[in-house]
């Protein structure tokens, strides 16, 4: 089957990614290649590509949201969390996949951070796609060096006597910070408690909504 490749060529004839335009990696290189030589032997369809593709676009923070939520609502279900956080996401019917998914607490001691030192990994399932700061190499190294420098260009203003722990995910291992509940909320249900829940305050650079 033949396929023109002449848009992803820059003039020097080195491949570009379409959404930076930078130089595809040995990895992304592999991976047209092994998608393209599967689509022309039959493996797999160009729109079951697709398919997955959209899929996997369509998941939002929501999910993690909803977690999170029903953990403030719910002891039970947050010791579960806590204690197996991919059993528990399971348990509302969000696929995370084989990999191991811990849920960290926030509390009036301590505040969690989640980076990824050597690449990007990040639960995807219940975040959606990862932020691009996420994947840069300068949020990557300053949020293990000056947790709180970068807490604070977030807008997260902590106390000293507050702990910043940094947790480092890997290809096996992912984490979602399970943030501190509002005060004011005691009246709220989980779809309403859900709303306040943002991106950020699950990745640890951002606390949830205000709820006034």
């Amino acid at each position: 089957m033949p396929h023109d490749h002449a848009e992803h060529l820059s003039p020097s004839g080195h491949p570009y990614r379409q959404d930076n335009d930078g130089p595809l990696t040995y990895w992304q290189t592999m991976e047209i290649a092994i998608r393209e030589l599967m689509i022309e032997k039959g493996e797999v369809s160009a729109a079951e590509v697709t398919a997955q593709i959209e899929a996997m676009d369509a998941r939002s923070p929501a999910n993690g949201a909803a977690v999170v939520a029903r953990a403030w609502t719910d002891p039970d279900f947050k010791a579960r969390l806590l204690d197996d956080a991919s059993a528990a996401s399971r348990e509302m019917g969000f696929d995370i996949g084989p990999m191991n998914l811990l849920a960290v607490e926030n509390t009036s001691d301590v505040h969690n951070l989640i980076v990824c030192t050597l690449c990007s990994c990040y639960p995807r399932n219940l975040l959606g796609l990862p932020p691009d700061w996420y994947k840069t190499r300068e949020y990557r190294s300053r949020a293990v060096r000056e947790p709180r420098a970068v807490l604070r260009e977030f807008g997260v203003q902590l106390p000293e006597t507050k702990t910043v722990r940094v947790h480092d995910s890997t290809a096996d291992m992912r984490y979602i910070v399970l943030p501190a509940r509002p005060s004011g909320t005691e009246n709220l249900d989980t779809h309403a408690l859900a709303a306040l829940v943002t991106r950020d305050s699950m990745i640890g650079t951002g606390l949830p909504k205000d709820p006034a």
